[in-house]
């Protein structure tokens, strides 16, 4: 627990001294929800006002965003060498995993947290009760942990910082093509049919049920699910990978 605690305050620090990792994980997706709300808003109709419609997928975007830089700063750790040190260490070797995922995982929800302000400023009217948030929140935060192992999974395969950044692609990208920005009905069988089955979809109808009251049927379930294998595979990835990895 002790080198735990130890490694989340070197990361935070790190967070501290170089601030842009978590600004520019914050001006995507605000630059991204006003380009789809006050440029393409108005050709969408989605029975509601389109920023309620979308903020759940700029939320998965402000998160796939943010975690990206931890798949870059684990690569440096191991590319600069200093896992080789802390490995000489007396410390706990899952120590330093537990630090980056935790770290990460409270950067996401202060640039949630703040997306969400901003959403509120921009005219977002959930009509959440207190139940409800506290089940966005826990989703959130559920999401969050699931994407970050999976990023420091991807940050131990890389070769190079470059290649992190690379693969943490699809956890960008997948949120487009889902109901983030539109009704899966409203696409060709065959991109419906994936945009239907993918991760992320459930995850923002779950979200969206419960902040504006649409019905969320069976993707509660699924949303959930994902993120269980998401996180669970993403952990036993990352401590397979850091436990062969030799000194780069």
């Amino acid at each position: 627990m002790i080198d735990s605690t130890l490694m989340l305050g070197r990361n935070l620090r790190h967070t501290m001294r170089n601030p842009t990792t978590l600004f520019g994980s914050l001006m995507v997706p605000i630059l991204l929800l006003l380009i789809f709300v006050y440029i393409f808003g108005g050709a969408f109709s989605v029975g509601v006002d389109y920023i309620d419609y979308i903020a759940p997928g700029i939320l998965m975007l402000t998160m796939g965003y943010g975690v990206s830089s931890t798949a870059i700063g684990v690569a440096n750790d191991m590319t600069a060498g200093i896992i080789a040190r802390f490995r000489t260490m007396a410390i706990s070797r899952t120590a330093v995993l537990t630090g980056h995922v935790v770290g990460s995982v409270i950067r996401t929800v202060v640039s949630v947290t703040v997306v969400v302000c901003v959403m509120l400023l921009m005219g977002f009217r959930p009509n959440a009760g207190f139940v409800e948030w506290l089940g966005a929140a826990g989703l959130v935060l559920l999401v969050a942990l699931a994407m970050t192992w999976l990023t420091v999974a991807f940050g131990l395969a890389a070769k190079t910082p470059e290649g992190a950044s690379f693969a943490t692609f699809p956890l960008v990208f997948l949120p487009f093509v889902s109901s983030a920005f539109a009704p899966t009905r409203t696409m060709p069988n065959g991109v419906r049919w994936f945009t239907d089955n993918q991760p992320f979809t459930p995850v923002i109808e779950t979200l969206r049920g419960l902040l504006t009251g649409t019905p969320i049927g069976n993707s509660g379930v699924f949303a959930v699910g994902w993120c269980v294998v998401m996180a669970v595979g993403g952990y036993f990835w990352a401590r397979a990978l850091f436990n062969r990895d030799p000194v780069r």
